[in-house]
């Protein structure tokens, strides 16, 4: 008899095929048009013909979900951070004006708790079903040594298309444009660290529903929305917020000014500000109530705004392009 077994050492490969049973039908809830196959081979597999693009150009984006994981796992709360994962992948990618078409997940975890894994997992299909992409593979590392017990990581993968000549890329942006803010659910999936360290762990604990919101997810809306209207520039305000985020897709010559007080910030944005963040550094680092900023023609703003409205999402005027030097500047 085997002194050692790979499942005395911590790992239980049967495990996982059961677990892979479990979230089967969550995955098959997010078919599309395109996605062959089904998961457990070793490759996932999507239709590589595009008929209704004329230069169709594939769009790519890989992310995590970050500490937020922290309060997932503290809370023992696992069902939005799926949602949050998908999130941050297909929102950047919808910068450039790209259509999610698939996603991937990674999970890493000390040990596979399938019923912790199988609620990740329903929340990483929801947030495909609310792209409109396909859940068509993914990994489940099971590692212990590297993570403890009952911790995980998550990671994600997703691939768009967008018509080459619709390419959104901020080069059009010109003075005089108008930035419109689109509301955020909360803190989104950046800042965690900062917020956890400045609310300590009973105020964190105690905010916890509310850290825990999802990220919301604006890909139907806005692609519906570029059927009408000519974005120049988009940004979702993640990391670095609007100095890094907004930032990078200002064209030379060209300046972005923000009225700070023309959008309602949420509470919970001002609570971890009043436990010793200044101002300015919030506004670093957290996106404040602001989670994507289009950037339109002054000609368009109100049809802009009408549309999004429409589809429920709350929206500001929050500023416009001014010649400068690529600055951001929140006044």
């Amino acid at each position: 008899m085997s002194r050692y077994t790979y499942k005395k050492s911590g790992v239980d490969v049967t495990a996982s095929g059961r677990f892979i049973a479990k979230i089967t039908s969550d995955v098959k809830s997010t078919k599309v048009t395109g996605a062959l196959g089904g998961i457990g081979g070793f490759g996932a597999l999507f239709d590589g013909r595009f008929p209704q693009y004329r230069y169709p150009v594939l769009v790519s984006s890989t992310d995590g979900v970050g500490t937020k994981l922290k309060i997932a796992q503290k809370l023992d709360c696992h069902d939005t951070v799926g949602i949050d994962l998908v999130a941050m992948n297909v929102n950047d990618i919808l910068c450039v004006g790209a259509k999610p078409l698939f996603f991937l997940d990674y999970i890493a975890c000390g040990k596979l708790q399938a019923n912790v894994l199988t609620k990740v997992v329903k929340g990483i299909a929801d947030g495909c079903r609310q792209a409109g992409c396909a859940l068509i593979g993914g990994e489940t590392a099971e590692m212990p040594g590297m993570y403890d017990p009952d911790e995980y990581d998550l990671a994600g993968f997703t691939v768009g298309v967008v018509e080459k000549a619709k390419l959104i890329d901020g080069s059009k942006i010109r003075p005089g444009d108008r930035l419109i803010g689109l509301a955020s659910s909360g803190l989104h999936s950046n800042g965690f660290s900062l917020a956890r360290k400045a609310l300590g762990e009973k105020q964190t604990y105690r905010w916890g529903r509310e850290l825990l919101k999802p990220t919301k997810i604006y890909v139907k809306s806005v692609l519906a929305l570029l059927n009408k209207v000519s974005a120049r520039g988009i940004a979702h305000i993640t990391g670095g917020s609007f100095q890094e985020k907004l930032g990078r897709i200002l064209p030379k010559g060209t300046s972005a000014h923000l009225d700070r007080d023309s959008w309602k910030v949420p509470e919970i944005f001002r609570k971890i500000q009043a436990s010793g963040v200044s101002e300015s550094e919030m506004y670093r680092t957290f996106n404040m109530g602001i989670g994507m900023i289009l950037v339109v023609s002054s000609a368009q703003v109100l049809q802009t705004r009408r549309i999004l409205s429409r589809f429920g999402i709350e929206n500001w005027g929050i500023g416009q392009i001014e010649k400068g030097n690529r600055s951001v500047h929140i006044m």
